[in-house]
């Protein structure tokens, strides 16, 4: 059993008057989380899974405070919604029952955040707190095994990437990644109105993880896959980083005249959907694409790290029109910290027009030999 990062924290934020949300895609072990949440806490639960057609139908139909509470019972103290999305204005419902049952603990999960979020944002204003649970963290698989044993898995995690069904299934790895982009990948996505052709979304995942670094356009992504919009992609992306399969990474611009404003990058979640979207489990050493996975790998992993310690920078990338470019950046209480991400190099330079655009900033060069440290897995 992996031990989560978030188990501490969701058991130590229950019962402090808030209601628990708990987003992140599908298969990423949200529901095996809140069981040792459950485990722990030992207090009376009742579990709802509104994936369910009975459970669904009856949190569709429960419309007053009295209902709800005749459908979870008198003495629960815990109660957990999986998949909280489906159901129709589930932000009302969960209001209704914390304001009336004080000693009530809610967790509700969703994997689709464009749909949950805008139900529960302006219902439960002040009486929420949300986590984002990702795929396996590095520092995670230290914890699991020890820092050797990690390290010496770590071709196997930018190749096949960190869902839980995968490391805990080596030598499957491929038909997992497989059963998860064929059933689960578009799953929520899908059942919005107006997105009814799969092939496109596998299209435009295909081209972005092509793209994986390189700055994207909609322009450009809409000719590639040919018979859609640049519209019509940017909002399928959109939907994209909702359902966490993507997140975006824009361009930083303050001083200079030449840098580029308007730019941005996506990168996937996890590396594993990134390879089974272009087919692609050669090994790592044989790879063209290592600087692009290794880029990946690292920027997710510091997104987990930094979700996971509460740290919320902004974060960009820089570039300028003559082609100087920064990886990564992060600003954090007014100072910029600057990455240049590299594979082996163990030196790099960093631009002198960014040097003398932004002085006194922090510039640090990640490797192969000082990775852990960034992801926050650091053995010291």
């Amino acid at each position: 059993m992996i031990t989560r990062t978030l188990q501490k924290t969701i058991e130590n934020a229950c019962f402090k008057s808030k209601i628990i949300l708990l987003l992140g895609a599908r298969q990423v072990g949200k529901t095996t989380l809140l069981k040792k949440v459950v485990e722990s806490l030992q207090v009376k639960t009742i579990w709802l899974n509104a994936d369910e057609a009975d459970i669904f139908n009856e949190l569709s139909l429960a419309d007053t405070s009295t209902r709800l509470l005749h459908l979870i019972g008198n003495d629960t103290r815990l109660v957990i919604i999986d998949e909280a999305q489906q159901v129709p204005e589930i932000g009302l419902k969960l209001k209704l029952l914390h304001d009336t049952n004080p000693g009530l603990q809610i967790i509700a999960t969703g994997s689709s955040a464009f749909d949950l979020m805008n139900q529960m944002q302006e219902p439960l204003t002040g009486r929420k707190r949300t986590f984002y649970l990702f795929p396996i963290s590095y520092s995670e698989l230290v914890k699991l095994t020890n820092i050797l044993e990690a390290r010496r898995s770590l071709e196997n995690r930018l190749i096949f990437g960190s869902y839980p069904e995968v490391i805990n299934n080596p030598g499957y790895e491929k038909e997992i990644l497989i059963e998860i982009a064929q059933s689960y990948l578009y799953k929520d996505i899908l059942k919005f109105e107006g997105i009814r052709k799969p092939a496109q979304l596998q299209k435009l995942l295909q081209a972005l993880a092509f793209q994986t670094g390189s700055e994207v356009s909609y322009n450009e992504l809409s000719n590639t896959i040919g018979n859609i919009d640049s519209n019509t992609v940017e909002k399928y992306i959109d939907l994209l980083e909702k359902t966490h399969v993507i997140y975006k990474l824009p361009a930083l611009n303050r001083n200079m005249r030449n840098e580029i404003k308007k730019g941005k990058k996506y990168y996937f979640i996890d590396n594993g959907i990134r390879n089974v979207l272009i087919s692609n489990f050669a090994p790592f050493e044989f790879r063209l694409d290592k600087g692009a996975l290794w880029e990946n790998f690292l920027l997710s992993e510091r997104m987990k790290r930094n979700h996971y310690i509460s740290a919320f920078p902004n974060t960009y990338f820089w570039r300028t029109h003559d082609q100087a470019e920064i990886d990564y950046i992060e600003e954090q209480d007014g100072v910029l910290h600057a990455y240049e991400i590299k594979w082996k190099e163990t030196r790099s330079r960093f631009p002198a027009s960014f040097l003398e655009a932004y002085p006194q900033h922090q510039t640090l060069l990640v490797n192969k030999e000082n990775y852990e440290s960034f992801t926050g897995s650091d053995p010291e």
